[in-house]
């Protein structure tokens, strides 16, 4: 009898590990095939982007006048531009600007997002007000105009576009962070938390934050995607990073016309698929979060 029982308990204690909240949030993000497939691109991406120096067939910057907007052949596997650069080393050296800026500008955000809606959730009062006002007037300007100004005095640079858009959209995750913590402050664990004197930084760093964690990861990777399109436009608006570094949104820049548009498609279309794609995996990812951190779904 007792061996049976004993044998129970390890099934048991085995089925509960296999269980476990992280086992079960990555099998539920796995069974979300759009999200595996966006993961997997963009860890292909992160690749080369990092291996760029060693893949890309040509220098970036070096210019042919001998070979100016010819159509993709052997030479130049998906073309040159205007000005006889290498449309795929362009555009293979363009992934790291555009990766880089979404997650740098993502995590700022979710950073800065992070602290302030800890604040304003967990005190209230005063420092909620303070910092509530402060994200209405964030909100109240469009962020688009803003970051074309700042970054027209400032001057084009990948460290100034992430500043900007972490200062521009950080109350989207502040509001999220300052929800969720409202809610977990009046738990029971936190009144008894209290009650026994633990410190609020104890308190917001062991209860409250592991349980922000969760919308905040899916708010940050929705972010990125948006980062991207931000940078994208404002390199497109000639405001991006300084030339003649590569970015998708400088290469689409160069195919303002309707000359390039109608006769030249090798020119925009790359840094324009580049651009379509790296979105839909984010978002694709960010979609997959949500249903894996989703503690009310079924394993």
């Amino acid at each position: 009898m007792s061996t049976k029982t004993s044998s129970n308990v390890a099934v048991e204690t085995k089925t509960a590990r296999h269980r476990s909240p992280l086992r079960m949030a990555v099998r539920r993000f796995m069974n979300h095939r759009l999200a595996v497939i966006g993961a997997i691109v963009i860890i292909v991406l992160a690749l080369v982007a990092l291996l760029a120096p060693w893949i890309a067939p040509h220098d970036p910057n070096a210019i042919d006048l001998f070979a100016t907007s010819k159509p993709p052949s052997a030479a130049h596997v998906l073309g040159t531009d205007e000005t006889g650069r290498d449309i795929l080393s362009r555009l293979i050296y363009g992934a790291r600007v555009s990766l880089t800026v979404g997650l740098t500008a993502a995590i700022s955000t979710g950073a800065l997002g992070l602290v302030l809606g800890l604040l304003a959730g967990y005190y209230g009062g005063a420092v909620d007000s303070i910092i509530m006002r402060l994200t209405e007037i964030v909100l109240s300007f469009p962020s688009l105009i803003l970051m074309i100004l700042v970054v027209a005095v400032a001057g084009p640079s990948i460290t100034i576009i992430v500043v900007v858009i972490a200062l521009t959209h950080w109350p989207i995750t502040c509001r999220i962070v300052r929800q969720e913590t409202r809610i977990l402050r009046e738990q029971d664990f936190m009144v008894a938390g209290r009650a026994i004197g633990a410190s609020n930084f104890l308190l917001m760093a062991k209860h409250v934050l592991p349980g922000v964690l969760s919308p905040l990861t899916v708010a940050v990777t929705l972010l990125a995607a948006e980062a991207v399109l931000l940078e994208a436009a404002l390199s497109f608006l000639g405001l991006g990073v300084a030339p003649p570094e590569a970015s998708w949104g400088g290469m689409l820049n160069a195919a303002q016309s309707l000359t390039t548009l109608s006769t030249k498609p090798w020119i925009w279309l790359p840094p324009g698929i580049a651009i379509a794609v790296v979105v839909l995996a984010i978002n694709y990812v960010g979609d997959g979060l949500r249903d894996a951190l989703d503690t009310r779904q079924a394993a």
